[in-house]
């Protein structure tokens, strides 16, 4: 039985609570949350006590920790629950400099400790399929890659000021995807954004619609279009073409019911965000970590793949400012 204790009691922090409570390995232990208020009201739904942070990292009836706070937050408290000997799954991104997230792998692998970040989209059963397909050589060797995000609306400003801009929040799940299924690391990326959406976003310095063009060292092509807003509900889709053929991932609806008129043929909308879409990768995921603890395995992906999408996000971000392509960063 793995016992865990969750850091950050928002929206997140629930997802992985629920979560845990559905792995018959695992049991919550506790929560806890800067805001007691939050604390409370999740220590009450989850039926778990709610102590301080301090006093998780510290417990001797926890096991693991899940650091689901704020990203600022995320580097002091990867540390003091290394010092620990806690094992942690740890939420996108590490940390917004890659220079403490070095940090962070310093402290990780001198305490010994299992670290898993949370690049919840490879646990998808669609996405995973196809990757997995791809690795099987269903479509040959492979030469393009095309992933679409788009989420129903913009975040509020006051959480895209401290977000460190769309590349290194929204797009760094797709940036780890297309890690995922190209089979070799992007070398370059070019990268363009516009505001087209909300004024306010524009005022706290990011955008709204990006797209960027990663290249492999072999000429692999990734494309990647962002948008922060859709009329249709989470458009979520990928795509991989080689040699012998093509897989992909469509949106995926609230159902699979289709009406045929002599109108024309209608279908459900695709889910209303990613808390439903990724409903089962989430619960994947934490599953994955606990058995990974149990076993005494690596879980993956670590600390390393986030670096990895951390460098890649830090060199689109400098190629949207400069208007030029970047050579992405070891």
């Amino acid at each position: 039985m793995v016992r865990v204790g969750i850091l950050g009691c928002g929206r997140i922090g629930q997802v992985h609570a629920h979560s845990i409570q559905r792995i018959p390995e695992a049991k919550l232990m506790a929560v806890a949350d800067a805001y007691s208020p939050a604390a409370d009201a999740c220590g009450q739904r989850f039926g778990v006590e709610v102590r301080d942070v301090s006093g998780i990292l510290a417990s001797t009836d926890i096991d693991a920790v899940v650091i689901a706070t704020s990203t600022p937050t995320h580097f002091d408290m990867v540390h003091a629950a290394a010092a620990e000997g806690k094992a942690i799954f740890c939420e996108k991104p590490i940390d917004l400099s890659s220079v403490r997230v070095r940090a962070c792998i310093a402290t990780i692998e001198e305490a010994g400790i299992p670290f898993m970040t949370a690049f919840n989209q490879r646990f998808d059963p669609h996405f995973g399929a196809l990757q997995r397909r791809v690795l099987a050589g269903e479509v040959g060797d492979v030469e393009t890659v095309s992933i679409v995000s788009r989420d129903p609306s913009p975040p509020p400003a006051n959480y895209v000021k401290g977000s460190g801009g769309l590349y290194r929040d929204m797009m760094i799940h797709d940036l780890d995807m297309a890690r995922f299924v190209l089979g070799e690391e992007p070398i370059q990326v070019f990268a363009v954004g516009s505001n087209l959406i909300d004024p306010a976003i524009k005022e706290a310095g990011d955008v709204d619609t990006a797209a960027v063009l990663l290249t492999t060292a072999s000429g692999k092509i990734c494309q990647i279009t962002n948008s922060r807003r859709t009329s249709y509900g989470y458009d979520k889709r990928l795509e991989v073409h080689g040699s012998k053929g093509m897989l992909r991932v469509a949106n995926v609806p609230d159902d699979m019911v289709e009406r045929a008129t002599g109108a024309g043929f209608e279908s459900a909308v695709a889910k209303a965000f990613f808390l439903e879409r990724f409903d089962a990768a989430y619960l994947a995921e934490m599953r994955h970590f606990v058995e990974a603890i149990s076993s005494g395995k690596k879980p993956q992906p670590d600390a390393q793949d986030g670096l990895r999408a951390q460098l890649i996000a830090d060199a689109a971000t400098q190629s949207w400012q400069e208007g030029r392509p970047i050579a992405i960063g070891n």
